[in-house]
């Protein structure tokens, strides 16, 4: 069982991998894929992911954009900082590090669950300050009820556990383990996009780096000042999503009412896995009515 994902063999046919490079940047060596000229946009991938989650987006949106997609630290190829609890505001400092590493400022920026909370974190903080955030299925509030309650205690005793994640990397290997993970998000994903999730949940390093963050995640503190948010926010929802509740779109709205929400019909929490050409010329739309313009001319 690997500890860690190796590009030698998890990656060796890994999505757009022509497309990928590897930076050092605040102390960490980064995995991150770049392709496409045009407007600079930037992906975030959520908990538990990695660049895969936009492999059949990427290609796309670089018909248009210069697209910059990362794995946050501990996930997929790029390095776990060793003691380091990865939090929100940390991950934010870490990514503003990793672009200004690169002299690369976004016009714009797409999160996916934690990726949103990641860029709304980073545009509050100044660190960024792109035309529009693009939230897809964004975690950018806390649990409410008796999740709420249970969730943070019972991830912090599951992260603090050196064997849990070996544990979980161990259960991925089982018949059907991930396919009812992602069952459980309330999207369907075909053999290939199940295969990607496999390599990466087997491996104990990157669930570790899932647990670390799940545990040290604080949304409070944004839900707090996301009412400062200046730049333009669109909340797009997939109506199947049992991840991160729909309703929680509206409740978002009313912190941010200029926000405008868009709903994907029967599509979950990985909709842009699901449908990358449909999500893709969401993006497209959204640039236009930000003014960004558009090289290809499409």
């Amino acid at each position: 069982m690997p500890e860690r994902p190796q590009w030698e063999r998890e990656g060796q046919d890994w999505p757009n991998r022509e497309a990928s490079r590897f930076d050092l940047a605040e102390g960490l060596r980064w995995h991150l894929q770049v392709m496409g000229q045009g407007p600079r946009l930037l992906l975030v991938h959520g908990t538990g992911a990695a660049t895969h989650s936009w492999g059949g987006l990427v290609p796309l949106l670089a018909e248009r954009f210069e697209v910059l997609a990362p794995d946050l630290p501990g996930h997929g190829f790029t390095a776990s900082p060793s003691g380091t609890a990865l939090s929100l505001p940390w991950m934010a400092h870490a990514l503003g590090g990793l672009l200004r590493r690169l002299g690369k400022a976004p016009d714009l920026v797409v999160g996916h669950s934690a990726g949103a909370a990641i860029l709304a974190r980073m545009c509050l903080d100044g660190l960024i300050a792109p035309r529009a955030l693009i939230s897809l299925n964004g975690a950018l509030l806390p649990l409410r009820g008796m999740p709420g309650h249970f969730f943070s205690p019972a991830a912090k005793l599951a992260a603090a556990t050196p064997l849990l994640p070996r544990f979980f990397a161990w259960r991925a290997a089982s018949p059907g383990a991930v396919e009812r993970l992602v069952e459980s998000t309330g999207s369907s994903l075909d053999a290939r996009g199940i295969e990607l999730y496999r390599r990466l949940v087997s491996c104990p390093g990157h669930v570790g780096a899932a647990l670390n963050m799940m545990a040290n995640w604080d949304l409070a503190p944004l839900q707090r000042d996301l009412s400062h948010l200046k730049t333009p926010l669109y909340l797009v929802v997939g109506d199947r999503d049992w991840t991160v509740p729909p309703t929680d779109a509206q409740r978002v709205r009313q912190l941010v009412p200029q926000a405008q929400v868009i709903t994907l019909p029967r599509l979950g929490h990985l909709a842009h896995e699901e449908r990358p050409r449909e999500v893709a010329d969401l993006i497209g739309r959204l640039a236009n009515a930000q003014g960004l313009p558009n090289p290809s001319g499409q």
